[in-house]
């Protein structure tokens, strides 16, 4: 798809995608300097003020309570599952997770011992962490685990057509699988700690939202290194760009290494000065972890207790 611009830009839009020409015509910098010192403006003037138990308690919200482990069984995955419904009981008053995140052999799993109906079933799936295999296999992986009960599916980016530049053919790859997830939400992962520079990261948020993600997240937390704030700056100022040009509301998930109640409250705050009240839902913010649902009970509560 050819696109034509009168924008005095200088380029050939003639022989441009329409993905390429989104990338082109995007305003969101690619000066990685400039986003260091933007995130470090931004935690100066605003992180003080949100390090609050109020602030911890929306926080546990946002959580996708994550065990991707080779080590993970139908026994196993079904006791990770009971501690969100313990938790419920014990403490009914409080903020619970927003999901349950597994690989998608487990949806079924997951969807038969929940309890609550507020937290939802989310899958990894269409060959993670990696996202090499058939098309035909990722989109029947998806398949299968919504018939199982997932709510939402977390995939890869296609990292290798990404370095080809072979936009049209990810793009339809994300666009068949959001197919196969039918109403449910779908979140790509852009593997932010191998993409490493602004323009990448901007370059595969872009591409993502366009295909039809409901979310971008930052990372598997497998292979590469996990979350960063200067990635997630550049990704929610695309989601911000994306939404006064389309006006759609795109999530954003930050997963890989968020441990800590002051972890979390950086990419909070992030988020909040970036994106503005809107995104501080969990319909539109999550952070994917293991460990951080403690760091945070035990933030907002005081109790030096491990509940998950």
């Amino acid at each position: 798809m050819s696109e034509h611009c009168n924008c005095g830009c200088g380029h050939d839009h003639e022989q441009m995608s329409k993905y390429q020409f989104a990338i082109e015509h995007s305003k969101v910098t690619v000066d990685d300097a400039l986003v260091a010192a933007e995130v470090q403006k931004i935690l100066a003037e605003h992180e003080a003020e949100n390090n609050t138990p109020e602030v911890a308690e929306f926080l546990m919200s946002t959580v996708d309570l994550t065990t991707l482990s080779t080590e993970d069984s139908e026994r196993s995955v079904a006791a990770f599952t009971q501690k969100v419904n313990e938790y419920a009981r014990q403490y009914p008053d409080r903020k619970n997770v927003a999901s349950v995140c597994v690989y998608s052999n487990f949806a079924q799993v997951v969807r038969a011992n929940l309890e609550e109906s507020d937290v939802k079933v989310v899958v990894c799936s269409a060959s993670f962490p990696a996202s090499q295999a058939h098309l035909e296999s990722k989109i029947a992986e998806t398949a299968l685990a919504i018939a199982d009960g997932a709510d939402e599916v977390d995939i890869v980016l296609n990292i290798g057509y990404f370095n080809d530049g072979a936009y049209e053919e990810l793009c339809d790859e994300i666009h068949e699988i959001k197919h196969a997830c039918k109403e449910h939400h779908l979140k790509v992962i852009l593997e932010t700690g191998l993409l490493k520079t602004a323009a990448k990261i901007k370059a595969a948020s872009i591409l993502s939202m366009y295909a039809g993600a409901d979310f971008i997240k930052t990372s598997t937390g497998k292979i590469y290194p996990g979350a960063s704030l200067e990635a997630a700056y550049v990704m929610c100022q695309c989601i911000k760009e994306f939404y006064e040009k389309h006006n759609i509301m795109v999530g954003f998930k930050a997963s890989g290494g968020i441990r800590t109640t002051e972890d979390a409250v950086k990419y909070y705050t992030i988020v909040k000065e970036v994106l503005g009240e809107k995104w501080i839902t969990n319909e539109y913010f999550r952070i994917g972890a293991s460990s951080l649902a403690n760091a945070l009970f035990q933030s907002f509560t005081g109790e030096d207790k491990k509940m998950f």
